[in-house]
């Protein structure tokens, strides 16, 4: 197995697959650890975290190992958010934090996310250096080093409760809560890493929180619940008459809401709503929002009448802030509710401080959610996902490229066609905006039959 000029093993976010398979095996899982670890240098210090599936400890372990056996010293934090370990890593000055997570993905499924000490995502060409050195050490079925390594549970020092509340105290204090007090949410945590964090956040925010979907077993985690079923808050919302709903990821490291009619708030309302504040009160830098390809017409139309510029970059949300970091914009994000603001500390995707952040917008300008972004109109939009056997380049298969031209001709600049590979799943992603649902549904399903018969497993 050769690595070739494009990664193998890291997506959009970070290594993902199947635990217990490759690349999620024990051999190839020390092996990334050892790679990240000659990457990083001798006595390297590196923050550990994971996430609430079952098979996030002996992972988080194995990797552990692979980073004792090249020198590096590790801490876990224990179960926490993505953002967490990333504002560990900058903030307390370790070489790289490591997160054991799939993020959205199921419970069978499992991933290991890298920041590097400054609390950003590896650069890609970064990633592929290290993809190298993974191979090479899998060529040579040898695991013994020079350095014995030693039981990572004993190595990972104590200390987990301090680390989690450094994050905690940060999350909140990048917010103006005098006005929370009144608010009553609910919160759902996706059984995944906010489960715990989140009833901490919320009680030192004096926020008014009802919880549900916090009562993780290893593998309960997205099921039913959490960001991808944004639906079951929004439900529980109107239920309980409550001021607006909070959903989250298995990370934590995005948020959808839901307004007190039981209505689904998504990430594009969300930008919306943060660019207008943060444009009213002067942070909002060249009165610019970066969004992906996925995101709404409507948004665009919505921020233009607010004198605000929207630019696209690619799907997920490391490339979202590479944009902003080229352009200097202040916040950015995607529609899957991955919102990155850059006029505080943060440098990464956090769900809670996005959660804390819409709260102290609703509550500075005293009215509900749904009437802060009644304004968006929403172009009909749909995606259908295609389990794919390989990702081929969807332009060398000529009937998908043929149906993706008929849509672009038909829908003529009055809608968007936007067909790419999932960064990851095995999955083939069409989207299609249009002006009217029969024209969305009839080139959606065109092309997806066409990737369907092409790639489908």
């Amino acid at each position: 197995m050769q690595p070739g000029k494009e990664r193998k093993l890291f997506g959009t976010d970070g290594i993902r697959g199947v635990a217990g398979a490759f690349p999620l095996d024990t051999e190839t899982v020390f092996a990334i650890g050892r790679a990240l670890g000659h990457h990083l240098g001798a006595n390297a210090r590196v923050i550990m975290g994971q996430d609430t599936r079952e098979s996030s400890r002996w992972i988080a372990d194995e990797v552990a190992a692979g980073l004792l056996s090249a020198g590096a010293q590790v801490r876990s934090a224990g179960v926490i958010t993505t953002p967490g370990i990333a504002y560990l890593a900058r903030a307390q000055r370790f070489s790289a934090g490591i997160v054991i997570s799939a993020s959205h993905n199921p419970w069978t499924d499992n991933g290991i996310k890298v920041f590097g000490g400054d609390g950003y995502k590896l650069a890609d060409e970064v990633e592929l250096a290290v993809e190298h050195e993974i191979f090479k050490l899998l060529a040579d079925t040898d695991r013994s080093s020079d350095i014995e390594p030693s039981d990572p549970a004993q190595a990972m020092l104590p200390g987990e409760a301090a680390l989690r509340h450094a994050y905690i105290q940060w999350v909140v204090a990048n917010v103006d809560r005098s006005n929370m007090r009144g608010l009553s949410v609910e919160v759902d945590c996706a059984n995944g890493a906010a489960s715990e964090l989140a009833h901490d956040v919320f009680s030192a925010a004096d926020v008014d929180a009802h919880f549900i979907e916090d009562a993780p077993d290893g593998r309960n985690i997205n099921e039913g619940c959490g960001a991808l079923h944004p639906e079951v808050v929004a439900n529980a919302t109107l239920a309980s008459r409550s001021d607006l709903g909070i959903t989250f990821d298995g990370d934590a490291d995005r948020a959808l809401f839901a307004c007190s009619k039981g209505k689904v708030i998504n990430g594009d309302a969300i930008l919306l709503l943060a660019a207008r504040d943060m444009k009213q009160r002067g942070t909002l830098k060249g009165d610019l929002v970066v969004a992906t390809t996925m995101s709404n017409m409507g948004l665009e139309a919505a921020l233009k009448r607010s004198g605000i510029r929207m630019l696209r970059a690619p799907v997920g949300d490391k490339y979202v802030l590479e944009e902003m970091q080229q352009t200097g914009a202040s916040l950015g994000g995607e529609q899957s509710g991955h919102i990155i603001f850059r006029d505080g500390e943060a440098t990464t995707g956090d769900g809670l401080l996005t959660a804390l952040r819409v709260l102290e917008i609703v509550a500075r300008n005293g009215k509900p959610l749904a009437e802060l972004v009644a304004d968006l109109k929403v172009f009909p939009q749909t995606i259908k996902n295609v389990r794919v056997r390989e990702k081929r380049p969807l332009t060398d298969i000529a009937p998908v490229a043929d149906a993706i031209r008929a849509a672009e001709q038909e829908l003529d600049g009055n809608g968007r066609v936007v067909v790419r590979y999932s960064g990851t799943e095995a999955l083939a992603r069409v989207m299609i905006e249009a002006e009217s649902a029969e024209l969305m549904h009839k080139h959606a399903d065109a092309i997806a039959a066409a990737i369907q018969k092409a790639l489908g497993v």
